[in-house]
């Protein structure tokens, strides 16, 4: 399946950088870092099925591998054959699962709180899922009206973030409307019950992994499992940081995923 793309750079010559989303997110979850990674690199973002401006296809497979395969086919699409690629959430497992699968066409991983690191596989939704969608569904028509009060962006954002009451207005709205349109979140959760990232990475990806020290929806307790990563893996964990780190802080992580990618600054 071919994937809804856009493209952006403000330089020439550079590396190709590739930002997937997490589950009921979109690509517009990047607005907070893409400019200052497009001074570096062409930077791609996808949305994935049934998010964002990619329709849901009954017949794509859902779960990590079969995301990967359909963003591997994307990207051919548009001629690019190497690049780094940075994914949340969802798309920091897809981002891994890329590499184990085509080393040779990944040149770096940054996985921002990435899923499938869990001690065990999930059987099950975990709760909160569903009050999450439903919440975002029932608001999307007076979302934009209601997200002006504080008190409506810490129900909504709490959770996320323990710097949520610094978030700007157009970051919630997105934030909310991509949550309340995703078709293909039930879907996503269903295909990676009962499975977790379990696949070797070449030495020659580099790879950095970075969770929040309060991230609620991936908590260390359950959901970071650092031995399902390779050893070379570059583990950080950022403080005051929840489970979107490039909105709590996007310098930081910018920093990084130059880093990470071997970027000349």
């Amino acid at each position: 399946m071919i994937l809804h793309s856009t493209m952006r750079t403000h330089a020439t010559g550079t590396e190709t950088l590739l930002l997937i989303h997490g589950m009921g997110s979109a690509s517009t979850a990047w607005h907070l870092i893409i400019d200052d990674l497009a001074n570096h690199y062409t930077v791609v973002t996808v949305d994935l099925p049934g998010h964002g401006f990619t329709p849901m296809d009954e017949t794509q497979p859902m779960d990590p591998r079969g995301l990967a395969e359909s963003v591997f086919e994307t990207m051919n699409s548009l001629g690019i054959a190497k690049y780094h690629v940075v994914g949340n959430s969802l798309g920091g497992w897809i981002a891994l699962e890329m590499a184990a699968m085509r080393p040779d066409a990944i040149a770096s991983v940054t996985g921002l709180a990435p899923a499938g690191l869990w001690i065990k596989p999930f059987v099950a939704r975990y709760p909160g899922t569903a009050i999450a969608r439903i919440l975002a569904s029932s608001l999307k028509v007076v979302s934009p009206l209601l997200l002006h009060y504080e008190w409506a962006r810490k129900i909504g954002f709490e959770n996320v973030s323990p710097k949520w009451r610094d978030f700007s207005y157009q970051l919630c709205v997105e934030a909310t409307h991509a949550m309340a349109t995703a078709a293909g979140y039930y879907p996503a959760w269903d295909a990676l019950l009962r499975k977790r990232f379990d696949e070797n990475i070449s030495e020659k990806v580099p790879i950095t992994v970075i969770f929040g020290d309060a991230d609620r929806t991936l908590p260390a307790s359950t959901c970071q499992e650092r031995s399902l990563v390779p050893d070379h893996t570059n583990w950080l964990v950022f403080t005051e940081c929840g489970h979107a780190p490039m909105w709590d802080h996007p310098k930081e992580v910018v920093a990084q995923i130059l880093t990470t990618t071997g970027a000349k600054i």
